[in-house]
């Protein structure tokens, strides 16, 4: 019987495995024989440790998770929270080319009910970037539209550009997007009263958890009519 020790060593060393495939050969390549024979291990390893081969997979997306967010950790802050955000899709562009069969795992292949907490850890960067924006007081619209917005966006960019030959892809496709998606969310100087009301109620919104002088239900009840009000 495998101590735990033993076990993380083989986990290990089978990820590494099955990433170093991916990279190399695609998503076909990663078969539990090519992966046991390349990570030194037996095949029935990896169906214990992993369940199958989409556990298998499952767990070579939350690893390159692991390594974006290492990525972003070591990234710091302009102090201009649009300049993070612009340097954060950057980041995240460059990453899915970089290593294209990993980042379409990541990003494709997701599945809701595999979701894990370093895949939610790299969605949470972005509720940072767009909190900042909003507690800036640039921010248009509901935080959490924003950032499924640019989330949407960010990925579908990296998918497409992926999927088009290196020859042929658009360069100024994806700053042509990141500056549509972050105009159509922040604002510089709201046009006309209906607009700052509505930018005043997003900063005030992105601001309740600091409000330590209203009370629990008080924050509560502000929070849910500032949201009806903004959307």
């Amino acid at each position: 019987m495998e101590t735990g020790e033993v076990a993380d060593r083989h986990r290990e060393r089978i990820v590494n495995a099955a990433t170093r495939l991916l990279a190399e050969d695609g998503p076909d390549a990663v078969s539990t024989r090519a992966v046991s024979a390349a990570a030194g291990v037996q095949p029935p390893t990896i169906y214990r440790l992993f369940g199958d081969k989409q556990g298998l997979l499952d767990a070579v997306a939350a690893h390159g998770f692991v390594r974006y967010l290492a990525g972003k950790s070591k990234r710091r802050s302009t102090g201009d929270p649009l300049m993070d955000l612009r340097a954060g899709w950057d980041e995240h562009v460059a990453m899915g080319l970089a290593e294209p069969a990993l980042y379409t795992l990541m990003y494709s292949g997701f599945r809701p009910e595999t979701e894990t907490p370093v895949a939610r850890a790299a969605f949470d960067i972005l509720g940072k970037h767009i909190r900042a924006i909003a507690e800036a007081g640039r921010l248009r619209v509901p935080e959490e539209r924003a950032a499924a917005l640019v989330h949407a966006a960010g990925s579908g960019v990296t998918l497409t550009l992926i999927r088009t030959p290196a020859d042929q892809r658009d360069p100024e496709l994806s700053a042509t997007a990141r500056e549509a998606v972050i105009a159509a969310i922040t604002t510089d100087a709201p046009a006309h009263a209906a607009s700052a009301t509505v930018a005043a109620a997003v900063t005030l919104r992105a601001a309740l958890p600091e409000l330590g002088q209203l009370s629990i239900a008080e924050r509560t009840l502000l929070a849910e009519w500032l949201d009806r009000f903004t959307r």
